[in-house]
């Protein structure tokens, strides 16, 4: 009698590791070339599209990183404290014109120009003011608590790539070199739906054998933690001529085309043939658990990105695929997150020849080292494990077993949900 398989990975057929899938996407895309202008308070979350090129120095010139006292440092006794007369104030945006005179102190306040002369800064926590004279304690650096024009950015320097991503650092940094508006690739427009005659909209009715449609609302949230444009198409029936016209419409309007569902091998999957009969798939299903059938093509020329039904392998996917798909779309050039190395703290197995993606919460062992604890749950449709988790354990195609103590790779939710 032929034996049962209790694994749905162990269906026959050939499963692209996840690591050539992101090499096809790699070599598959082309960034899109529209650019528009915007101004500073709209770059947040874009991709720049052409180099950020330092007109000025930052600072543009010598000031005081601290509330203090500005001395010539050739004044100070070297193991003695010395007491100078105050001869003048320096604050932030109040500059002093003349050079000071020798043997005088000037108190001066953080942001100020360091005033003319002058050379080290000494902190006012450390020094004492009577009668009009500060005194000056030893020991004092010379060039101590004076920020040097230009340490931060030198005129000529190009300070940010095309294709960086726009945070609010990147922002800021923009701000302080004058400009008022960045050059930046257009945001992606993406048609999205879910599919399934089991969905309902939420607040919806729901008879027996329906379930709320929670995977649109995911990506949706996702996407526009992208800075896509994002066009919410709806829930499509399972019918052959209905998927196939909506995914041909869709095409026609958007830059990319992202689904839900309906790409496994049931009679009632049709997201995969429709895509086939207008376009192409590059990849259809993956090693990697949750999340095998995900696939990657495109309908005429506009790419397609069929993610699982489930709702944890809808996220999974998103994050492992459709994300580094999306940014590259959108010109940037850093599309891939950083893991990090973490204890395990459980056992786990599982097959060779797939990556598995473990959800975690974080701890703090008593050496301050970060252990990973493995969520109770891990069926593929459990939403709630992605929660009150804080990310992924991602355990190789080569590896079988693991064991608490073990050092694993860590892909926290903050490196890919904005």
């Amino acid at each position: 009698m032929a034996q049962l398989s209790d694994d749905c990975f162990a269906f026959g057929g050939e499963l692209m590791p996840a690591a050539a899938a992101l090499a096809l996407l790699k070599s598959k895309i082309v960034p899109l070339p529209e650019t528009e202008r915007v101004g500073l308070k709209e770059a947040a979350g874009r991709i720049l599209a052409e180099p950020l090129v330092a007109t000025r120095d930052v600072p543009p010139a010598d000031n005081v990183a601290v509330d203090g006292f500005a001395v010539y440092f050739d004044d100070l006794h070297a193991t003695e404290t010395t007491i100078m007369p105050l001869s003048a104030r320096a604050a932030a945006g109040h500059p002093l014109r003349d050079v000071a005179a020798r043997g005088t102190a000037i108190r001066v306040f953080t942001g100020a120009l360091l005033p003319p002369g002058t050379d080290t800064v000494l902190m006012q926590e450390d020094c004492k003011v009577e009668h009009g004279a500060v005194h000056l304690p030893p020991g004092i650096k010379r060039g101590a608590n004076r920020r040097r024009a230009g340490e931060d950015v030198k005129a000529g320097t190009t300070v940010l790539g095309a294709g960086r991503r726009l945070r609010a650092q990147e922002v800021g940094l923009a701000a302080s070199l004058g400009m008022t508006s960045l050059l930046v690739y257009r945001p992606l427009r993406v048609a999205l739906f879910s599919t399934g005659d089991e969905l309902r909209e939420p607040g919806e009715p729901l008879p027996l054998g329906a379930i709320y449609d929670a995977n649109r609302y995911t990506l949706g949230a996702l996407l526009h933690g992208l800075g896509a444009h994002v066009s919410d198409l709806g829930i499509l029936p399972d019918k052959p001529e209905a998927v196939r016209s909506a995914l041909a419409e869709a095409a026609e309007a958007h830059d990319l085309v992202l689904t839900s569902g309906g790409m496994s091998m049931g009679e009632e999957d049709h997201v995969k043939a429709a895509v086939e009969a207008q376009g192409s798939l590059h990849f259809w299903r993956l090693a990697i658990k949750p999340g095998r059938p995900v696939a990657m093509g495109q309908i005429g020329r506009v790419p397609f990105m069929g993610l699982p039904g489930n709702p944890v392998a809808v996220m999974v996917t998103f994050m492992l695929l459709a994300r580094p798909l999306i940014l590259m779309l959108s010109g940037a050039n850093d599309a891939g997150p950083r893991l990090y190395r973490v204890r395990a703290g459980f056992d786990y197995k599982k097959k060779p020849n797939r990556t598995e993606y473990v959800r975690a919460r974080l701890i703090r062992a008593e050496d301050g080292a970060w252990i990973a604890e493995k969520f109770a749950r891990d069926g593929a449709g459990i939403l709630t494990s992605m929660v009150e988790s804080d990310g992924l354990v991602e355990v190789g195609d080569g590896i079988t077993k693991l064991e608490p103590g073990m050092t694993v790779d860590f892909l926290p939710f903050s490196e890919v949900i904005s």
